[in-house]
């Protein structure tokens, strides 16, 4: 797929080099930039993201500023418009929230509110926790760092566990 033309090879090639990672460039040129061609139904020398901007938005997912999901909506504005991915997360307010403080309150404030959640896990039943962290996601907008928010929920429900 990558090497289909020499067009989406040198566009691969270029993310790849200026992102550090062959694999998340390739990913997202063989999903979204080609998705967005189908529709589109254009060449890849008419997209609007340059290979360098792919990179920068590899980037903020592989740090920790945005996560993947929220990458796929910055890029579909980024197609759209004519901004830069920082533009668009900082415009927007879309950056994820990783400090541990603030997470920690969100997750003892769903655990308060969803007290029948709680005992089910406490009788063993693991599937509630997908329910949990939603409402945790759905508190945060969907902004919360989906690994640390069950970290922490694991944490406090341990702790809830030992009593």
């Amino acid at each position: 797929v990558l090497t289909d033309t020499k067009a989406i090879a040198d566009y691969f090639e270029e993310t790849a080099k200026f992102s550090g990672d062959a694999k998340a460039a390739s990913n997202w040129v063989m999903g979204e930039v080609l998705r967005v061609l189908k529709v589109a139904q254009t060449d890849i020398k008419d997209l609007k993201i340059k290979p360098a901007d792919l990179a920068a938005l590899i980037k903020f997912i592989k740090d920790g500023t945005i996560s993947g999901k929220i990458a796929k909506s910055v890029f579909d504005e980024m197609h759209t418009s004519d901004k830069k991915p920082e533009e668009i997360i900082k415009e927007k307010g879309l950056v994820q929230i990783s400090d541990s403080a603030e997470l920690e309150k969100q997750v003892l404030i769903v655990l308060k509110e969803n007290p029948t959640a709680v005992k089910k896990i406490m009788e063993g039943k693991e599937q509630v926790l997908g329910f949990l962290v939603g409402q945790i996601m759905k508190s945060t907008r969907g902004k919360a760092n989906p690994k640390l928010v069950n970290e922490i929920l694991r944490k406090e429900l341990q702790k809830l566990m030992s009593v």
